[in-house]
């Protein structure tokens, strides 16, 4: 790889990373007034940003070499956590995500829960399954499905 390419992939990870901090930061934010719609826009913003580092890390086969010539300049270990796109991809592709339930659920006995904010689970019952994209802003995790 040569130096500029090296710089422009580097500089685009440090791009995403500060966008992924600015919208950490605006989630952070409302937990004082929690507006639904900037919680779960800094969420996605955090999602799609830590999706284009990964992609940029751990590209596709025909990049594999691209990937592993930055991850050493790095120093980024091999297994770190954003290398598995799994989640990420729960939102990216959730189009399909939906398409699939409704295909394996009966729709005359669904329960379907979405974009939930919700730090008191016990008061609707535990149904993971039936709430799709779930966060709780007391403990700061992301749900998908129960996972």
């Amino acid at each position: 790889m040569k130096p500029l390419e090296e710089m422009v992939f580097i500089s685009e990870i440090v791009l995403q990373s500060k966008i992924a901090y600015k919208a950490a930061e605006r989630l952070l934010a409302t937990r004082d007034n929690m507006d639904d719609i900037d919680a779960w826009s800094s969420i996605q913003s955090i999602l799609v940003a830590a999706g284009n580092v990964s992609k940029i890390l751990w590209p596709q086969k025909k990049c594999a070499e691209r990937g592993e010539k930055l991850r050493k300049l790095l120093n980024v270990d091999k297994k770190y956590l954003i290398s598995d796109r799994k989640f990420r991809n729960h939102f990216e592709h959730y189009d399909e995500r939906i398409e699939a339930w409704f295909a394996e659920t009966s729709s005359a006995s669904a329960v379907y829960r979405d974009r939930v904010i919700d730090s008191f689970k016990s008061r609707w019952g535990n149904f993971p399954q039936s709430n799709h994209r779930e966060y709780d802003p007391l403990t700061m995790t992301l749900t998908f499905r129960g996972e």
